[in-house]
């Protein structure tokens, strides 16, 4: 998978564009994510990135970081080893291609817009 342009509200993912926030794994996308509590990231949230076992989970938190990320979630991520890092969007992108690039196994979640 490889990033390949993200802007307020798109990102463009091997070719294909999309509009709604997304999961990026190593071997697909899953587009439409939406969240229990919009602006606010809860575990319940991220049950198939949990079933993945990534080591590692990118949080995109939208064009302006508007994404807050409450702090049982970052416990519950820990609990099941899964390194958190979350960025603005844009820099989350970088990120994660530069993870793939280096064979780590990585998710990121991105706000697409706010």
């Amino acid at each position: 998978m490889l990033i390949e342009e993200y802007e307020f509200g798109k990102i463009v993912i091997d070719g294909e564009t999309y509009h709604t926030d997304i999961l990026v794994f190593p071997d697909r996308v899953r587009d439409q994510w939406w969240r229990q509590k919009g602006h606010e990231l809860v575990i319940e949230d991220l049950k198939c990135v949990l079933a993945a076992q990534p080591e590692v989970l990118i949080v995109g938190t939208g064009y302006t970081g508007a994404l807050r990320i409450p702090e049982e979630t970052r416990r519950q991520l820990d609990k099941h080893h899964i390194q958190l890092i979350a960025k603005k969007t844009q820099t989350a992108c970088s990120l994660f291609n530069s993870m793939m690039q280096a064979s780590r196994n990585v998710v990121s979640a991105l706000h697409l817009t706010c």
